[in-house]
């Protein structure tokens, strides 16, 4: 089974044989161990365009040491990569494939990168020598908060450069401190005359002479132009996208609907801003983005109203819960959130995926800009999140209009889906327009959030009474789940009432003065 942590560290460049300072005066640490020699080896594998060191992730085998076997590193924020282990031996028949004399990846590995190796062989392509020596800081009890290694590595590059290079660096990784030891200990090893690694990650440097030198992004102000502001705000979702596949794939909790949310940001950017990026170039990847986000939809909605229902019974007296009511809810949506998750890990492995990845690659690559893209984003975007709004007003309009019951609720989700867009709209400019497109978008995500809740009632009600009626022709007691629709009918009048409150407030012109 694999074992899954994250790995909080900073690497620095020191010259060979550099002496490390004294650590024991850093915060929280009353000592440290005596250091410890590993000799280590390494193998790295990779596509033969190395787009997973280009994804920031590294799959390595390692031998030697205490804590020898297979890694899986992915990034998860500022100096964090999370870190998926496997023993030696656990080489499958499901791995795509060795070259170059290495050892066949094992498939629960390989399967997590697909978003990444989308049908391309993995290979081994470098070999590293480590020569470790390894200190613990300690704390008050004993027990490590974190670990300081200063390593001698060698490295050969297979394939045709075949280039070798060794080099000295010094990590610390936190294994029980917080920021504030790492922050101390970088202020510390910087003043003894270590400066901070150009690369994160040994393979990087190994592979140096055939990866893009890493270039900071340039800030977003009112005068960058239009599609870079759009363009930027594409991309981060497209990488967080990417970046979620492996969750969803091991079923981590809410992997599902933040990759849902990242779909739907991205589909909705495109929709938002067709006067900057042409919709007839987009067109094709919008619909693939609405499939990926309908398949997603399936297995989430599934998950929440199980746990809708589930945390009102947990709500509900126990004198008033009369028969096997948990069992039944659980025991009906067991197998719609299994076929629902067989569905998209389906989904997950098809060529149509595959395909919708490589379309958001080009688009990053390759923007199909209109004219107004090259204008400043303070002159162009605010016209994007005023048509947003209107479309917004006029829905909630609609929906004020409707006759109670099913019109209204349709009418009312179809404004909830619109101050979703609104919302991302705002979002993708905030960082050229600043505060004022900031507040906006923290009203029209209070307005999507009520109205979601109230959605969540709207649906539960249908499959509560399904559940009752099931019930009820087992011979069981149905009181328990009249409870529920009854409870859950008041919570929607209650939420819509709060909704119209919150759009009050949510559509008062303070918050877009600046669209105009």
């Amino acid at each position: 089974m694999a074992v899954n942590v994250n790995e909080t560290e900073t690497k620095y460049d020191a010259p060979a044989g550099a002496a490390l300072p004294r650590l024991d005066g850093l915060p929280q640490v009353a000592g440290t161990s005596r250091p410890a020699e590993e000799q280590l080896e390494a193998e790295y594998y990779d596509t033969g365009d190395l787009r997973l060191i280009r994804a920031g992730i590294t799959l390595q085998r390692r031998s030697g040491g205490e804590d020898a076997g297979w890694r899986l590193k992915l990034p998860a924020g500022a100096d964090t990569r999370r870190e998926i282990r496997l023993p030696l031996g656990r080489g499958g028949q499901q791995g795509p494939g060795e070259l170059h004399g290495g050892q066949q990846v094992p498939g629960e590995l390989a399967g997590l990168i697909r978003a990444y190796t989308r049908g391309e062989s993995l290979r081994l392509v470098v070999r590293m020598a480590t020569s470790r020596q390894r200190l613990i800081l300690l704390g008050q009890a004993g027990e490590s908060l974190a670990e300081v290694a200063a390593d001698d590595v060698s490295a050969q590059v297979l394939g045709d450069s075949a280039a070798e290079s060794s080099w000295h660096e010094v990590e610390v990784e936190l294994t029980g401190g917080g920021r504030k030891l790492l922050e101390a200990a970088d202020d510390l090893l910087r003043r003894g005359g270590l400066r901070a690694a150009g690369r994160s990650a040994k393979l990087q440097r190994a592979l140096a002479g055939q990866l893009p030198e890493p270039v900071p992004p340039a800030p977003l102000t009112s005068s960058s132009p239009a599609g870079q502001v759009v363009l930027a705000y594409l991309r981060t979702s497209a990488d967080r996208l990417k970046s979620l596949d492996p969750m969803v794939r091991r079923d981590e909790p809410d992997a599902v609907h933040q990759m849902r949310v990242a779909t739907r940001r991205l589909r909705s950017t495109l929709r938002s801003f067709g006067k900057i990026i042409r919709r007839d170039g987009t067109q094709r990847l919008a619909a693939e983005l609405k499939w990926l986000g309908t398949v997603l939809g399936e297995a989430r909605d599934a998950e929440v109203l199980a746990g809708h229902l589930l945390a009102g019974l947990r709500e509900t007296p126990i004198e008033l819960v009369i028969g096997p009511v948990q069992a039944r809810v659980r025991g009906h949506f067991a197998p719609v959130r299994a076929g629902a998750r067989t569905t998209l890990l389906e989904a997950l492995d098809s060529q149509r995926y595959f395909s919708l990845l490589d379309e958001l690659d080009t688009l990053m690559a390759e923007p199909p800009f209109t004219p107004r893209a090259a204008r400043p984003a303070a002159d162009v975007l605010p016209a994007a999140a005023r048509r947003s709004y209107r479309q917004v007003r006029r829905r909630m309009r609609r929906a004020r209009c409707a006759h109670a019951g099913q019109p209204a609720h349709e009418a009312l989700h179809e404004a909830r889906k619109a101050a979703k867009r609104a919302r991302y709209a705002a979002e993708a400019m905030a960082p050229a327009i600043g505060k004022k497109a900031r507040r906006f978008a923290k009203q029209m995500k209070a307005v999507e959030s009520v109205l979601s809740d109230h959605q969540d009632t709207v649906i539960a009600r249908p499959a509560v009474r399904k559940l009752g009626i099931n019930a009820h022709l087992a011979g069981e007691n149905a009181f328990s789940y009249g409870l529920l629709y009854g409870r859950g009918t008041c919570d929607g009048e209650r939420l819509e009432a709060q909704a119209w409150r919150t759009w009050n407030r949510a559509s008062r012109r303070r918050y877009r003065r600046w669209m105009h």
